[in-house]
């Protein structure tokens, strides 16, 4: 079997089994380059409030916490909604203090979610349902910022702002065009649950997809070089047989 014909067998074959994940890395290849990352990360659902932390609006001092909270860590001053609250951790719960009052805010509710969502979401539209998850969060969220409330607006791209129960920060933002890219680099790397690019499924397809484009050059090769190898080599004879026939006409008019 020479090399034209195994190139053309094995090349077939390969292409049948590969060319289905060829066209997956094209469709899902142009979804991830056509849409802005800034965009499908959710930047434009949220408004950056630079509200700055007013000190004279923090009546309850540093040494009244710390009495009250002896083992206090990573305490910080920062802002919730447009109060000054104090965030730190003991005993590896995350608190949240009225800086003004010392007012335990957390775990915040319902009714604070919601007006934290409204605060940071820069869209219009109603708020389609809320939901306190405290385990088994969905794909889309880390369980490391549990427990933590979804807010869901009913807006377009269907939006989530997701709040962190404990702190009252937003922990992240999602909607549709987040989720349908998180499912294409899935089938892009071809890891469909951890989506790590390192994995021996991928490259296995790789190795076999390079060595179909090899097969395809020598295909190519055989095609074109080696057939205008062979229509000039056909030329050649042609025009040689034409110049003996002429010649031998030449010769039957001489005699």
């Amino acid at each position: 079997m020479n090399l034209l014909k195994i190139s053309r067998k094995y090349h077939r074959w390969l292409m049948l089994f590969l060319g289905v994940q060829f066209v997956i890395w094209s469709v899902s290849g142009a979804y991830m380059v056509i849409f802005d990352i800034d965009y499908i990360h959710g930047d434009t659902l949220i408004v950056n409030h630079q509200t700055k932390v007013n000190p004279d609006k923090i009546n309850y001092s540093l040494f009244e916490l710390i009495k009250h909270y002896p083992s206090a860590e990573k305490i910080e001053v920062g802002m919730f909604i447009n109060q000054e609250v104090y965030r730190f951790r003991q005993d590896g719960t995350q608190y949240l203090l009225d800086a003004s009052t010392g007012h335990l805010l957390s775990p915040i509710g319902e009714e604070l979610a919601v007006t934290a969502a409204r605060h940071y979401y820069s869209g219009t539209g109603d708020i389609a349902d809320v939901e306190l998850i405290t385990d088994n969060p969905p794909f889309e969220l880390s369980s490391r910022a549990l427990p933590a409330w979804r807010v869901n607006f009913d807006d377009f791209g269907s939006p989530s702002i997701y709040l962190s129960a404990r702190s009252g920060k937003l922990v992240t933002k999602r909607h549709e065009f987040w989720r349908t890219f998180d499912t294409m680099f899935s089938l892009h790397v071809m890891d469909y649950e951890e989506e790590d690019a390192s994995n021996w499924l991928l490259f296995w397809v790789v190795l076999f997809s390079l060595l179909a484009a090899i097969l395809g050059l020598v295909l190519t090769y055989f095609r074109v070089f080696k057939a205008n190898s062979h229509d000039e080599n056909d030329g050649n004879e042609n025009s040689s047989a034409n110049e003996e026939q002429l010649g031998k006409k030449e010769t039957n008019r001489c005699l």
